[in-house]
């Protein structure tokens, strides 16, 4: 999160900097950016999916700057060419405030990956900020699609960033998602005043749990995204682990303490147990990881399978083992 403040702080004041977060992490959230004006921490009472967040976000901000433009990014993602980042930031911000386009930013993919949604976009259809004209946005493929999409080279990876200007989402907000508006709408009078907490403890049960890509970006006619190189990874994701991760001379990533490999190559293995050994031998480009509660393995390469895995587990051995 700091590295993500800091990232964001090359663009942006700290007065205009907002961190969206659950309320447990408010005083956490303070003591890693004291920087940070406290009235900037956006507490949700309960998770929503990211449409309800963007659009309570999008709420204080047009109260305080009716003007504004609005860049959105998640906290846990690792970018290491900051100044790349900062010029593609900037060529979305110059867009959306000359027009009322949505802006979202695909990464130039290098491999096969199923943890992320991919955006297509028309590589004719360019502009002088450097986008394109979005034609689709995809789900999280299966590893076929995925080398598809790799071979077609307009296929980007979803970075889940966008840029617009507060009048544009604000209209397509109450076009595509009215209901949530029509909820969180009746906070407006409380926002940025002592009865804000309780406003919104009041009504956010209440929103509906979608993801701003489904429930906006995907709905919407006026998209583009801005291809960019920035040495991005999204740390949530298995394979991004594994890339980022120091390797052995057999190219495995061990995390965790207790791990004895014998012939192993090319795996990621994470014992998140204090108190129990992890002993594996004769495996090839595997995952493997270990909890108090149950241990899984399987291929790399496949995110999006493992996701499945675990619903699975969910509901055929109960929450406990998950």
């Amino acid at each position: 999160m700091q590295q993500t403040y800091n990232r964001v702080r090359r663009i942006f004041e700290p007065e205009n900097i907002l961190v969206v977060t659950h309320e447990n992490y408010a005083a956490l959230t303070q003591e890693h950016l004291p920087d940070l004006p406290e009235q900037n921490i956006i507490l949700e009472p309960l998770r929503r999916n990211t449409a309800p967040c963007i659009a309570y976000a999008a709420l204080k901000i047009k109260k305080r700057d009716p003007n504004a433009n609005m860049f959105i990014t998640p906290a846990d993602h690792l970018i290491t060419d900051e100044d790349a980042f900062e010029a593609t930031i900037r060529k979305g911000l110059a867009k959306t405030e000359e027009s009322d386009f949505f802006v979202t930013i695909g990464i130039q993919p290098h491999k096969p990956e199923t943890g992320y949604g991919y955006i297509q976009y028309n590589e004719a259809a360019g502009d002088d900020h450097g986008s394109f004209a979005v034609k689709a946005f995809t789900e999280k493929p299966d590893l076929e699609h995925a080398k598809k999409f790799l071979e077609s080279g307009d296929f980007l990876w979803n970075a889940g960033m966008f840029i617009w200007n507060i009048d544009a989402l604000s209209s397509g907000l109450d076009i595509h998602l009215p209901e949530l508006m029509a909820t969180l709408g009746e906070t407006w009078n409380d926002l940025d005043t002592a009865y804000e907490k309780a406003s919104i403890e009041r009504i956010y049960g209440e929103c509906d749990n979608i993801s701003i890509d489904y429930g906006l970006m995907e709905r919407a006619d006026q998209v583009c995204v801005i291809p960019a190189e920035m040495g991005w990874s999204d740390l949530g994701n298995w394979g991004a682990i594994y890339d980022l991760g120091a390797k052995d001379t057999a190219e495995n990533v061990v995390v965790g303490a207790h791990v004895l490999l014998q012939n192993c190559t090319s795996c990621l293995v994470v014992n998140a147990t204090k108190d129990k050994a992890l002993v594996l031998t004769d495996l090839n480009n595997k995952i493997v990881v270990q909890t108090e509660s149950t241990t899984l393995t399987f291929p790399q390469g496949n995110d999006q399978a493992i996701k499945q895995i675990v619903k699975a587990v969910k509901i055929e051995l109960g929450e406990a083992f998950v």
